[in-house]
């Protein structure tokens, strides 16, 4: 069945995804929790954050929330390969593949990737020398050698993925991290999904340097109205649409009616994320429900079609924008998610696109990252291209300037391994060298090395309405089929990027023994060769058995009744156990 655009949380799904792992956004200080995607991990949402701090007396727990694991033995050093010393002179730009690997394999200035978990970018340190993380959440309980999460983490109900990179950049523990990773004279990097103005400030008062665009240049292009309106500037399409504000339903019909869309429509207005401020309108009552959201606002009205979403990203660079792989998306799954639409993860694999679409899908995006450049904008980026399902035509969907969840294979991919990941040619656009890139042969390269490549990965949600106290949870590394087909660890691993076959997984947690699970709660991250869904776009048997496996390996005690602790309480006694 095809689905609509964008239909990841509709005016009927008052429920919808808000947990970490949902698509990402770069508006800030929602009133939700913060959707801290493709950086998976997340701080309670309100009715789980009371009901754990009103369990505290009755159900004993650790002195902090986050697992942090053992306390470290001994303090990082610095390689002596990089440690402090003159810089040798370099009497040329970087002139081909060769010489930008061989710079970043022999970088001497440390880059920090911070976030609530190291999800998105895991594994760049393979290809760039000094690249590690600083997490609030640590998947590996201390083993990871360039992953830090600092020991004192108080509890804190987040309210945006913001929040939390900004309390982490002030952590003391952090603060001294960094210093003693970066050799006298040089100026720490600093990259990360979310930020704001604060950060900025942040990075500015301690001497950082954050290697992203602007956080008001980004705020202004995530708005859909302005990306329409770029994009649109120069030829690339979007679904037929019109820009416009309504007072009423017959209002908006008769605009509708105007611009040719139709009476079934979807009403977006400028910022939103999976779906938050996406409405679909038939009738009269489809608006009504939504009349608050929709009257008064700056509105971007789209006919409704028949479509296949699919996410890509690319990175635009001095001379051009480099797309990367194609990819559809996991979205809406009962197994995965108790969230109507709710994203879920990624798949990657050769004919995603026909080849036709492909290069259309290609030069649109390209494009798009051209125009941006006008803007300001440099760096990576994410964009949804829609297909139209009867037409066959190519619209973009969404833009989104920033790191995305899709981030995890896309830098698995045989054109990285090729050249270097995607996001290397972020970080060289922001190295301060001079370099060269013939970015016309680099995206014919990918295109044709994408048929090679089968990936996917998906985010594993607790789906009951329970808030539970986790006692048993599975640990972060490869798990395998054995011979009797059943899911078991393998052995501790650091990224997924040696996975071999379909036979083999790497799960990333995120809540292990000691945190809280609630609806929604993102329990961890399944990276694996091959696809997930049917052509169709059902969960595969062998999806399903992974992700049932998976849940399997969890053991969790409910908490009481918030009314029963209430009783406890007001007596002075705890339940028995």
């Amino acid at each position: 069945m095809a689905r609509t655009q964008k239909d990841k949380g509709s005016a009927q799904d008052p429920d919808r995804d808000t947990t970490a792992t949902a698509k990402p956004s770069s508006r800030r200080r929602s009133a939700n929790p913060p959707a801290v995607n493709g950086d998976p991990v997340k701080p309670a949402v309100k009715a789980a954050s009371t009901a754990r701090s009103r369990a505290r007396k009755p159900v004993p727990r650790p002195a902090t929330t986050a697992n942090t694991g053992p306390l470290p033995v001994a303090a990082p050093t610095l390689d002596p390969e990089i440690a402090s010393g003159e810089r040798p002179a370099r009497r040329h730009g970087l002139r081909n593949m060769s010489e930008i690997r061989h710079y970043f394999r022999t970088n001497r200035t440390p880059i920090f990737f911070v976030g609530a978990s190291a999800f998105n970018l895991l594994g760049l340190d393979r290809w760039v020398r000094g690249f590690s993380y600083i997490t609030y959440y640590d998947s590996w309980q201390g083993a990871h050698p360039r992953v830090f999460s600092p020991i004192h983490k108080p509890y804190i109900e987040w309210q945006s993925g913001e929040e939390i990179n900004n309390w982490l950049l002030r952590h003391h523990e952090v603060r001294a991290h960094i210093a003693r990773l970066t050799p006298a004279g040089e100026r720490p990097k600093i990259a990360m999904v979310f930020f704001d103005e604060e950060t900025e400030a942040i990075c500015e008062e301690l001497g950082y340097e954050l290697i992203l665009p602007a956080a008001a240049l980004r705020e202004h292009l995530d708005s859909k109205m302005v990306t329409t309106r770029i994009a649109e500037s120069v030829g690339v399409p979007s679904v037929p649409n019109v820009i416009t504000t309504v007072d009423s339903y017959e209002d908006l019909q008769e605009q509708a009616e105007k611009a040719g869309l139709g009476s079934d429509l979807v009403v977006q207005t400028a910022y939103g994320d999976s779906g938050k401020t996406t409405y679909f309108v038939a009738d009269a009552s489809s608006f009504a429900k939504n009349r608050d959201d929709i009257v008064g606002h700056e509105l971007k009205v789209m006919k409704r079609i028949n479509n296949r979403p699919i996410a890509v990203e690319a990175v635009l660079t001095r001379h051009g924008t480099i797309v990367g792989p194609f990819m559809t998306e996991i979205t809406g799954h009962k197994e995965l998610t108790p969230y109507r639409g709710g994203w879920a993860g990624n798949e990657m694999f050769p004919d995603v696109l026909d080849d036709v679409t492909r290069r259309t899908a290609t030069r649109l995006v390209r494009t798009l990252g051209d125009r941006l450049g006008a803007e300001g904008y440099r760096g990576f980026f994410e964009v949804d291209v829609l297909l139209d399902t009867d037409t066959g035509d190519v619209y973009l969907g969404e833009l989104n300037p920033r790191i995305s969840g899709a981030s995890a294979i896309t830098n698995v991919t045989a054109g990285a391994y090729a050249d270097v990941p995607l996001f290397v040619f972020h970080l060289l656009e922001y190295a301060g060298v001079d370099f060269e890139l013939d970015v016309d042969e680099i995206n014919d390269r990918w295109e044709e090395l994408a048929a090679a490549d089968q990936w996917s990965h998906m985010i594993i949600k607790h789906t009951d309405a329970v808030v539970e106290h986790i006692d048993v949870a599975p640990p972060t590394g490869r798990y395998v089929l054995d011979a009797y087909g059943r899911l078991a660890f393998s052995q501790g691993d650091l990224d997924w990027h040696l996975l071999g076959s379909e036979s083999e997984s790497f799960f990333l947690r995120i809540y292990g023994p000691g945190d809280y699970r609630w609806k929604g709660a993102d329990l961890g991250i399944l990276v694996t060769k091959g696809r997930l869904q049917t052509p169709t776009g059902r969960l595969s048997i062998r999806a399903k058995h992974l992700i049932e496996s998976i849940r399997a390996m969890y053991a969790a005690t409910p908490l009481p009744p918030a009314a029963e602790i209430d009783q406890y309480e007001q007596i002075g006694t705890e339940p028995a156990p």
